[in-house]
């Protein structure tokens, strides 16, 4: 079956080499990873991952963790109901240099898995070339986490927690985005989960950012915002992604909005992501959108109006975004 869809597939892609259509970079903005396919023969595809050199930071990824995302990404285009079985991996050669973050070596840290969901955008984004309908807009590729450390409330031992934030889905050719699933990972926190713990700091926020899914004929998903404030002093470790380079669109969808952090007035400044908190201080962590598909002007206005009811989205982003909708702004 695979062998069919990749033949499928073949005459649009075999005249040049392809390239992801927006320049992505590692997390962490160590440097920019390049995908190209160099050739497809009859079933074959064959798949080269140029990226910088492996990193001391925990952003590398084995091997096969390459080839998971990779098979994942070529499934998810090709068809999703194909089994996950040595059927599905043999028409594929996937190579990258030893010793890269794409294709790390020991001693490489590799516990992040954001560059999983980003090598996931970057074959779905290259095969879009040839197949767009069958292709989604660049996810929000962030695995945000914020990890404290502190003192029991009742006990004064020491102690750590990590929050883990949901992220924003791409868009597809039909269908409305959901709220804030993260793309090409299975980890969720639902949004009414208690963030209150024994470590001294509170949850004051968690809502949808505004204007955080790219516009499009699809709406990309919206991104995340979460304010903490700490109740005593607490170390603090911050792990996120796409605070540069934001998610792109796709068929002339706009692209998502990126992620930050951002202090109350006062907090030392962080080293490397790592600081602490004094009481009262408070830390906002923003987790990007996701892409667009098609162009926003083939959107009908009457689909943004349940979005605007339940507040999800304002009156006054929209229609700045959407140029049929200003007349009933």
């Amino acid at each position: 079956m695979v062998a069919n869809e990749l033949r499928a597939l073949q005459a649009p892609l075999k005249t040049a080499p392809i390239t992801s259509p927006i320049p992505t970079t590692i997390p962490s903005s160590v440097g920019r990873c390049r995908y190209r396919s160099r050739s497809i023969a009859g079933s074959d595809m064959r798949l080269h991952f140029d990226s910088p050199p492996q990193v001391r930071a925990g952003i590398n990824m084995i091997y096969t963790a390459l080839l998971s995302s990779v098979y994942y990404a070529v499934k998810a285009v090709v068809d999703p109901t194909i089994l996950p079985n040595s059927g599905l991996a043999r028409p594929m050669t996937v190579t990258a240099p030893l010793g890269t973050i794409m294709n790390a070596t020991h001693p490489a840290a590799v516990n992040g898995r954001t560059t999983c969901q980003r090598v996931a955008d970057l074959v779905i984004g290259a095969l879009a070339q040839a197949a767009p309908e069958r292709c989604i807009a660049a996810g929000n590729g962030s695995c945000a986490t914020a990890s404290f450390a502190g003192n029991d409330r009742r006990t004064d031992a020491s102690g750590s927690i990590s929050k883990r934030s949901a992220g924003a889905p791409a868009r597809a050719p039909k269908g409305r985005a959901r709220r804030c699933p993260r793309a090409h990972d299975q980890h969720l926190e639902p949004a009414g989960r208690s963030a209150r713990s024994r470590i001294p700091f509170d949850l004051l926020r968690y809502e949808l950012v505004d204007g955080s899914g790219g516009a499009g004929r699809s709406r990309g998903g919206m991104g995340l915002r979460r304010v903490y404030r700490a109740e005593a002093e607490c170390h603090l470790r911050l792990d996120g992604s796409r605070l540069l380079t934001p998610p792109w669109g796709l068929e002339a969808g706009q692209r998502g909005g990126r992620g930050a952090s951002r202090f109350s007035d006062a907090v030392v400044p962080f080293v490397n992501g790592a600081g602490r908190l004094r009481a009262g201080e408070r830390v906002e962590i923003i987790i990007p959108g996701a892409g667009g598909y098609g162009s926003p002007v083939e959107r009908d206005s009457a689909a943004i109006e349940p979005e605007l009811t339940d507040k999800r989205v304002d009156r006054t982003t929209e229609a700045g975004r959407y140029p049929q909708f200003r007349g009933s702004a």
